[in-house]
């Protein structure tokens, strides 16, 4: 306590800030880690590729994301929390300079790891034009004139693919097929494996 009374209202200020986008940051972290937020849906993506050309990756690089933004208050809170603190202490306004500073460096390095984690992703896509012919299980039932989903080997690794069936069949979850042929980008047309 004799430590927080010593400092300043702005330093008390900027530690306050400090601790809180701190813990957003690392609820930020954790949940890329794991998989949430971004653009993904949960669904295994496996377009045609088109889609990916330059324009797409110039956006993807997004300055003003919300883990950026968060990681610039971040390092700005605790660059003036540390500037302001005494024996070293800075004048107010040197403190909010090298703040800004270091939460736009912050800012563009974490917009460039999330651009180029992006562009790894992208380049690991495969079209689902790759599996036709190959066989495969009904993993959630396709009805009549409905879509399922299919479990097939497709770029080397299991994916579960949107499915139709072939004449409107009505096929149940486990039963073999043979992929057809290609929908559109996500989706394929199977029909039993025995009658292929």
């Amino acid at each position: 306590m004799d430590w927080w009374n010593a400092l300043g209202n702005p330093a008390k200020v900027f530690y306050c800030m400090a601790a809180f986008f701190s813990v957003f940051l690392v609820w930020q972290i954790i949940a890329a880690l794991l998989g949430f937020g971004g653009d993904d849906d949960g669904h295994v993506d496996h377009g045609d590729g088109d889609h990916h050309d330059a324009a797409a990756s110039t956006a993807a690089f997004k300055l003003l994301s919300v883990r950026s933004v968060v990681t610039f208050f971040t390092l700005f809170a605790w660059a003036g929390a540390l500037y302001l603190t005494p024996p070293d202490a800075v004048p107010l306004w040197r403190a909010m300079t090298w703040g800004l500073l270091w939460g736009l460096v912050g800012m563009v390095v974490v917009a460039t790891i999330f651009y180029m984690m992006r562009r790894l992703t992208e380049s690991g896509n495969v079209s689902v034009s790759q599996c036709v012919g190959s066989n495969g299980t009904v993993y959630l039932d396709i009805p009549a004139g409905g879509c399922g989903q299919v479990r097939v080997l497709l770029g080397g690794r299991v994916s579960f693919i949107k499915a139709r069936a072939a004449a409107s069949e009505n096929l149940k979850a486990g039963t073999a097929v043979t992929v057809l042929k290609t929908i559109d980008s996500t989706t394929v047309e199977v029909g039993p494996a025995e009658s292929v």
